[in-house]
């Protein structure tokens, strides 16, 4: 697999990967991002940022797509029944996809693994996630990658989210 900083040629497969993410989380009941976000104006603005990562195939196709941002969270500044488990700088990743055919692979867990690498590389030693309290996949995901619960956040929305942080 590949990894690489997203392009604007990207953007087509990028929402096609999301697009399922959506209809995924819609059939199992889950509501994320199920108001029409992220969209095509939010994905060109991660690219713009320099913040949107794509995973490819041996064919280099695109397979998943991440966030990795290292200008933290606004939204992570306040935390509730709990606390974070460092003041330290951190990395953010957000919205991870992988391609519906592909999920269970180990994918995701390639998105986390790189971001671990460029933290390392930028000496940033936690990276710090968050998820739905209903998205059951992704939390597997976040423990399976050695991070540890630490309370509840909310976006700007209002909407709670489960947040969690792994120290490098």
């Amino acid at each position: 697999m590949k990894f690489r900083k997203s392009e604007k040629k990207d953007v087509e497969i990028i929402m096609e990967i999301i697009n399922e993410a959506k209809d995924y989380f819609k059939s199992n009941g889950i509501d994320q991002w199920q108001n029409g976000y992220p969209n095509e104006e939010v994905i060109l603005n991660d690219i713009k940022n320099d913040e949107s990562y794509v995973l490819c195939d041996e064919n280099n196709k695109v397979v998943a797509s991440c966030v990795i941002s290292f200008r933290g969270e606004k939204s992570y500044n306040i935390i509730e029944k709990g606390s974070w488990k460092s003041n330290l700088p951190y990395a953010v990743i957000h919205r991870v996809a992988v391609k519906n055919k592909l999920k269970g692979k180990g994918i995701s867990s390639e998105l986390i693994k790189e971001a671990e690498k460029m933290c390392l590389e930028k000496k940033i030693k936690s990276i710090r996630i968050d998820t739905q309290e209903d998205n059951k996949s992704m939390q597997r995901l976040i423990i399976k990658n050695n991070f540890e619960y630490c309370g509840i956040i909310y976006i700007s929305d209002g909407s709670e989210r489960f947040a969690y942080e792994k120290l490098l």
